[in-house]
Order: C-alpha cells, then structure tokens, then sequence
C-alpha cells in the first residue's frame, strides 16, 4: 500500500509539472508573439490612411505623419503625431488605429465654422464655436453671419452665447441671419439679410420653439419694414417698430 501510495504521488508531480511547464511554454511563446509583432519591420508601418477631412487636404496630413512610416505599428510616436497635427488649426480631434500588416489609419474630425468676425486690420477671420481662426479672407465670406465682437471678444462667454444659438438654429433661418452679437450669453441679438430686422433671440435655450414662433411672426409682417421681434420669451413674444 505505501508502495502504490508513494507512485500516485509521484505521478500526480509529474502531472503538476508538466501543466506548469506547458503553461510557462505557452505563455513564453505568447511574449514573443507580442514582442515579434511590436518590433519586426514584417509590421512596420508602410501606409498612412487619413480619413474624415473635407476642408483639409489628406495629402498634406499624410506628408506631415510620414516620418512615422517604417516604424513598427506598435511604436508610433504619437507625441511627435500629436505635434504635427497641431500645425492644422481646422483639426477638432484625431484618433488612429494600427491595421495590420502594415497600416495606420488617422480619423479626422474637422472643425466646423459657425460664422466670421471682422479684423481691426481688415479682412475677415472664419471661426468655429470655440473662436478658433480656421481661415482668412479679405472680403466677407458667403453663407456665415458676422460675429460682432465689439462688445463681446472672441471667445467671451457673450461670443459662446452667440456661437451657440447659431448652432442650435434650423438650416432655413440660419440662412437668414446676417449679423449676430451679444454682451452675454442670454442676450443674443441678430439682424436679418435683407430689410435688417433686428431680432432679439435671449438665450440658446428653446431655440427650436423661437425658431418657430418667429417664422410665423415674420411671415405676418412687412419684410421691408424695420420692425424688431422679441422672441426672447417665445410664449409670449412681442413686434415692436
């Protein structure tokens, strides 16, 4: 009985020590794996791809991130990526993503303009929601508003105010407004194209319900009259002038 006892035991050693040796193996064999892949040129990277641009050129995007090319996938250099890209002011955001065999793949997201805001110098600046300069021209650029910074400057919570009720407006009025100022973010006022109606707008707030209030109150009045409309309070708005 000790005899066939002792043998079990030995057995059920051997036993451990071939799982614990089969799992070292496998889990080795896993570390060179990953080691092979984050360091062999097999996965260096080849190609750039640049995706989601509209107003940027993806040729010059990839021609700034080509020094990462023949870098291994998993040794890009993102601090030196993050660098490059920031020579472009039309990019929000950016994210990658590594494609094997040999690929890396930048997503975009642009900038979006909201509007443009008048130099001392002259020209006109187009800038997005934050007050970020995306471009320059010397005349007025078509289908953006004016920002009127002058009793607000770019980025003031009054410029916030004023980007963002544009941003909450419907397409048809949005295509209206020509001018837009405020000296705080609940005291947005606007002109319209055309005869110049002056709108007061207040906040963002329930912009889709003062969108609708005053398509209805413009189409009730004489759109070459000067006449301004309060829809600050859209349940009760007024027509004065």
């Amino acid at each position: 009985m000790e005899r066939l006892e002792a043998r079990r035991f030995t057995e059920r050693s051997r036993r451990r020590r071939v799982t614990w040796l089969v799992s070292l193996g496998a889990v080795a064999a896993l570390v060179l794996v990953v080691l092979f892949t984050a360091y062999s040129p097999v996965f260096a990277v080849r190609s750039i791809t640049v995706q989601g641009t509209s107003r940027l050129d993806a040729a010059q995007l990839q021609a700034a991130l080509a020094d990462q090319v023949g870098r291994p996938l998993a040794l890009v250099d993102f601090g030196r990526m993050e660098s490059e890209l920031a020579a472009f002011p039309l990019i929000q955001s950016y994210s990658t993503e590594s494609s094997l065999p040999n690929t890396l793949i930048v997503r975009i997201v642009e900038r979006q303009p909201v509007g443009s805001v008048a130099v001392p110098a002259g020209g006109f600046d187009l800038v997005d929601p934050a007050g970020v300069v995306m471009s320059h021209s010397d005349a007025r650029p078509d289908g953006f508003p004016v920002i009127d910074v002058t009793a607000s400057a770019v980025g003031s919570p009054g410029f916030l105010g004023a980007a963002a009720v544009l941003r909450s407006m419907p397409a048809d009025l949005l295509a209206k407004v020509d001018t837009i100022s405020a000296a705080t973010p609940d005291s947005v006022m606007f002109t319209l194209g055309g005869g110049g109606q002056k709108v007061v707008w207040g906040s963002e707030a329930n912009s889709s319900l003062k969108a609708l209030v005053l398509d209805k109150l413009i189409g009730t009045q004489n759109a070459e009259k000067s006449i301004t409309y309060d829809v600050s309070s859209p349940e009760s708005p007024v027509v004065s002038g």
